[in-house]
């Protein structure tokens, strides 16, 4: 009972999801001793969607593995592959696949949807109390990421809200600056090698549709374009709201172009959709990469600006700052000398 207590309190200890999973394949392989314990998240557009190793622990892993973030995810096993797996997903049941290793996998929920697929490998069936003790431990899971959900999320749209971003941010500029100096994370082949960037999104005349169509609508199509943002975006990447029409991007690409690249695939994806009452919108988007050095505050305002520019110069585009600043059409305070007092 004690080793179940301690597991618990590591569980719950947590405030980083990705660590929340990796201690959860942890605690599940030390208490049944199966062969291996696997997390699949399911990740991808509708009809392309794929499984994500999430965690992923053998019998005697001394640490759990995961998919990398920077995963081309049309790599990723498609998630019609596993018709069982598919059950447990799309039933929200458990489904056990017999065998010479007999596969038990239960559905990985929370108050918002339904996450992906732990798959348990053992030697012989689960006993009926094992799997009374899984499904105890999924519902702490669950309730757990509701915590977490209700102090990290925006309430209305579900994405990250904006105290988390900081946070995020911070973690992801000394990722890019340990890259820089080759760190062993930095290391990595030259094709792996990533840089971050920052995108702000901001919905054209949104005050118009307010006024227009009421609040309520208003509110209709900030859901509306954050389940948007989650189809034209990857699963990794960062999605916050950071209040009113305005959202933010935190995300990691070989260079500027991909970005761009995927930003105008938002663009272009908000621009098609049928917003009921309302039709067409548009978005303007200001992207700006993420320097040595950079605060949240210091990166958020070259986008911003790039933004402001976008919305100056006719609406329903994506704007780069550095290009921007290279093109004269911006100034870069960072490189003027100035020397600002707060």
């Amino acid at each position: 009972m004690s080793k179940l207590v301690d597991h618990l309190a590591a569980l719950t200890g947590s405030r980083d999801r990705e660590l929340l999973d990796m201690t959860l394949v942890g605690a599940l392989r030390d208490l049944l001793r199966p062969l291996q314990v696997t997390i699949y998240r399911s990740i991808g557009e509708l009809g392309n969607e794929r499984w994500l190793t999430r965690a992923r622990l053998h019998a005697d892993d001394l640490v759990a593995t995961a998919d990398p973030d920077w995963i081309d995810t049309d790599s990723l096993p498609l998630r019609t592959a596993d018709p069982a797996r598919l059950d447990a997903f799309e039933r929200q049941a458990v489904v056990v696949v017999p065998g010479s290793n007999e596969r038990t996998l239960f559905p990985l929920e929370t108050e918002r949807e339904t996450l992906g697929v732990i798959e348990i490998e053992s030697e012989a069936p689960l006993a009926e109390r094992d799997r009374r003790l899984v499904l105890s431990i999924l519902r702490i899971y669950r309730n757990f990421q509701g915590l977490l959900d209700y102090s990290e999320r925006d309430t209305l749209t579900g994405l990250l809200n904006r105290k988390t971003f900081d946070n995020s941010f911070l973690r992801a500029a000394v990722d890019a600056h340990g890259e820089r100096l080759g760190s062993t994370e930095g290391r990595r082949s030259a094709h792996a090698r990533c840089n971050w960037w920052l995108g702000v999104i901001d919905i054209d005349h949104f005050k118009k549709v307010n006024d227009s169509h009421g609040h309520l609508i208003g509110d209709e199509v900030l859901l509306l374009l954050s389940r948007v943002m989650r189809n034209s975006f990857r699963c990794h990447d960062r999605l916050y709201r950071f209040g009113g029409e305005e959202f933010v991007v935190l995300m990691r690409c070989a260079d500027g172009d991909t970005a761009i690249r995927v930003f105008e695939r938002l663009r272009t994806n908000v621009e098609r959709y049928a917003f009921p009452q309302v039709g067409c919108i548009t978005v303007s988007v200001g992207v700006a990469e993420l320097k040595a050095g950079d605060s949240p505050s210091s990166a958020f305002e070259r986008a911003d600006k790039a933004v402001y520019y976008a919305k100056e110069h006719g609406r329903n585009q994506v704007r780069e700052h550095s290009e921007l600043v290279a093109r004269g059409e911006l100034i870069d305070k960072a490189n003027t000398g100035d020397v600002e007092l707060f």
